[in-house]
């Protein structure tokens, strides 16, 4: 995997297209690998967690070209390979864990990004009201340990559905519940890699059990 951080960190420095073209040979090639790695990392994951099963790594794998139609920075690549592992793929406004390949941001997350506002009103309570039960998950020492951060936005003031002070409040202002396991570029050098990646991921799940506990009660 050495080779794609080689080949990321070109990119970075050649975000055009005539680039990419003359090089496209080396990304085919770098993605196929990558879609290899995830596959054995969904079936990791979905030996232990049944929300896994039967999701395929090509559902799961982003592009890498961006959407710059509404974007002021017009380069038209992304400089990273990622994944996000949830039932029904990529789309899935569940619970899942994310896989972060970028040359200096490796990193290994999950959780729940940008739900959109019937969901985060919904999370909010559902955290409210299983406080303890929330606390006793992302709070654990083997969680915090890999995972120290949540990552994402805050709202300035409190919501309106709940008191203004408690051990509530840092929770129920989050925008996101995503947690980021930030690795070092060697991460993924050794062969083991997608196991070690695993393991980390599935510290995540009862994390997410919890979320999607509320997202299959929207029936999403």
């Amino acid at each position: 995997m050495s080779e794609l951080l080689g080949f990321l960190t070109e990119l970075s420095r050649h975000n055009y297209r005539e680039w990419f073209y003359e090089n496209k040979s080396r990304y085919d090639v770098l993605r196929a690998t990558f879609i290899n790695d995830v596959e054995r990392l969904v079936a990791l994951l979905a030996a232990r967690d049944p929300e896994l099963q039967g999701v395929q790594a090509k559902d799961c794998i982003y592009r890498i070209y961006r959407d710059i139609r509404f974007s002021p920075d017009k380069t038209p690549y992304k400089t990273y390979f990622s994944a996000y592992m949830a039932r029904g793929g990529k789309k899935s406004p569940r619970a899942g864990y994310y896989l972060h390949i970028e040359p200096g941001n490796i990193a290994v997350s999950g959780g729940i990004w940008c739900p959109e506002p019937r969901l985060i009103k919904a999370l909010r309570h559902a955290i409210y009201d299983n406080l303890d039960e929330w606390r006793s998950i992302v709070e654990a020492s083997s969680f915090i340990k890999e995972y120290p951060l949540f990552v994402g936005e805050t709202l300035k003031m409190v919501p309106r559905d709940f008191p203004r002070e408690g051990d509530h409040v840092q929770w129920v202002k989050r925008k996101d519940y995503t947690v980021w396991g930030k690795q070092p570029d060697d991460f993924i050098s050794h062969s083991h890699w997608v196991e070690q990646a695993a393991e980390k991921l599935l510290l995540i799940k009862p994390m997410n059990d919890f979320l999607n506990y509320t997202v299959d009660e929207l029936a999403y």
